[in-house]
């Protein structure tokens, strides 16, 4: 087929591939998209799993960059289900003109840069080439699939569907489920499903800390006052650690009497939102285990109050950390008092097999099941990266570059792999996704603006990794994130090597960094002459 030739080449179509795509189209650049998928939405196109919501409130889960569109946009809850963000990254994609330069069902197979030329080949599943000199991967940080190897599983006559692989239409009612996985999507599917299957019979392989969301149908007066505050909402979201839109507390938890200390847990569990719970009640929850300890009590005697059969309670209740992604629900805990809905703890009784008919624990009893779901998360950040070839200088691969651990220089370039930028790639920050993506396309547009501007390709020094890594390392040192084996540090795939993938220190630092680079003439960055 054909050859076609852009200046840039954006892969996927999500939050990030549409914004990038509006500001290099800005920039009077040719630039195409492609997506695996059949239409806009990135991660919000696969996860269509009953009960799929995003855990950021309505009012700042969009684009901050449109304010017209920003207050007159209609959210009715606030939080955004799958579907209501899927319609509104089509209602932006359309009211911009962005999908005439998009092409969907289209896979990247293979990117190489080519040393002669300057420019970036790409192959792709239509069996199509593209040739780009600059490559923009916004692949997501939860997207590559992580099955689990269960012995068996090809015995097994009923259904299994992972849930970033959801069927459209697909009706569970009057079905016995089962659910492997109680992270962010199996609480939200657990949640979701139990007042309308047969039975559900809940695999936990690790009991989760989750507080209540505080979703609702949004008042008009609320509404009315987010438009008029909207200025203000966003600097404050900007200039935060987490960037979820509240205050982070500056109080010590053990600053406090114990009953004040109980007084903020309760408000801020009435209030809702996983972040709101680790980071607006107390400053050290994060990093402290003897102030950790207060919120997971807390946290354990609510679970204990709702949950009325004892034996279902204690195998609910965690006993490490709070130091996993902050989850919220709607009613997660409640689920388990219906009769229906039962719990098997993996770490009691393991998975020995899959059988025709269901699946076997430890203790032989066989659970019988017409559909089993898979809510077992992601290969994340990099997993998306590895799966491809993508090669760089000298015929190196990014996945032989990350042999040991992903790294990058702030999330958005490596060493060897010129003119390429990631949207959300390794060592970005641990912060809410839209407002992460908006700061990182808005500086990979003005290097590109700046590359054009100077006719030099720009590409990571490997000193300025080093250090960048090394900062995210030390500021991870004392985080109790570390001691928990999630996929926040790669721990969640069998054999893959625990690396720290995430920068730490808050949204407000790390754009005043990219905006130090920027004024700074581009530290870190080789300008290579580009002349072919």
């Amino acid at each position: 087929m054909k050859q076609r030739d852009f200046d840039a080449l954006i892969v996927g179509a999500g939050f990030a591939g549409i914004y990038q795509l509006r500001n290099l189209r800005d920039l009077g650049l040719s630039v195409q998209v492609i997506d695996n998928a059949g239409d806009v939405g990135g991660t919000w196109y696969w996860n269509r799993y009953p009960g799929a919501m995003s855990d950021t409130e309505s009012y700042i889960y969009r684009f901050s960059w449109d304010k017209e569109d920003l207050q007159t946009y209609p959210w009715a809850n606030h939080y955004s289900k799958q579907a209501d963000v899927l319609a509104y990254l089509n209602h932006v994609a359309n009211k911009y003109d962005l999908k005439k330069h998009m092409q969907f069902n289209t896979e990247l197979r293979s990117a190489e840069w080519d040393e002669e030329k300057n420019i970036w080949r790409i192959e792709v599943s239509t069996g199509e080439t593209f040739t780009s000199r600059y490559l923009i991967t916004a692949l997501g940080l939860l997207s590559k699939q992580n099955y689990p190897d269960i012995k068996g599983i090809d015995k097994y006559k009923g259904e299994i569907h992972h849930t970033a692989k959801w069927p459209q239409g697909y009706d569970l009612t009057g079905k016995r489920a089962g659910v492997i996985g109680c992270g962010s999507t199996g609480v939200q599917v657990i949640t979701d499903i139990a007042k309308r299957v047969q039975s559900l019979t809940c695999f936990q392989r690790h009991p989760q800390y989750s507080v209540p969301s505080g979703d609702g149908p949004v008042d008009p007066k609320y509404r009315e006052y987010v438009n008029n505050n909207y200025d203000a909402i966003w600097d404050q979201v900007r200039n935060s650690a987490v960037a979820f839109g509240f205050k982070e507390s500056t109080i010590p938890a053990m600053s406090v009497s114990p009953e004040e200390r109980e007084r903020i847990f309760e408000e801020n569990w009435q209030k809702g939102n996983g972040f709101r719970f680790m980071f607006g009640t107390f400053c050290d929850i994060a990093y402290n285990a003897e102030a950790n300890e207060e919120a997971c009590k807390f946290i354990r005697k609510k679970i204990g109050q709702i949950v009325k059969d004892p034996a279902k309670a204690r195998k609910l209740q965690p006993t490490d950390y709070y130091a996993r992604r902050p989850l919220c629900d709607g009613g997660y805990y409640e689920q388990f008092n219906r009769e229906n809905v039962s719990i098997v703890d993996l770490k009691e009784t393991p998975i020995t097999e899959m059988t025709e008919s269901g699946i076997k624990t430890s203790d032989g009893v066989e659970h019988e099941l017409d559909v089993v779901i898979l809510a077992t998360g992601f290969d994340a950040v990099d997993g998306n990266y590895t799966r491809v070839r993508i090669r760089g200088r000298n015929g190196k691969t990014l996945k032989e570059r990350w042999e040991n651990g992903a790294t990058s220089y702030l999330g958005v370039c490596v060493p060897g792999f010129p003119n390429m930028f990631m949207i959300t790639g390794p060592n970005g920050p641990f912060t809410n996704i839209p407002p992460t993506i908006e700061t990182q396309v808005e500086f990979i547009t003005a290097a590109i603006g700046e590359a054009e501007k100077s006719k030099r390709l720009l590409e990571a020094e490997e000193q300025a990794e080093e250090e960048w890594v090394q900062l995210c390392e030390e500021i991870a040192a004392n985080s109790l994130f570390k001691t928990a084996n999630s996929w926040v540090f790669g721990a969640n795939i069998p054999g893959k090597k625990a690396s720290l993938v995430f920068f730490f220190g808050g949204l407000q630092n790390y754009r005043a960094r990219l905006k130090e680079i920027i004024e700074g003439e581009w530290k870190g960055f080789k300008q290579i002459n580009a002349a072919a």
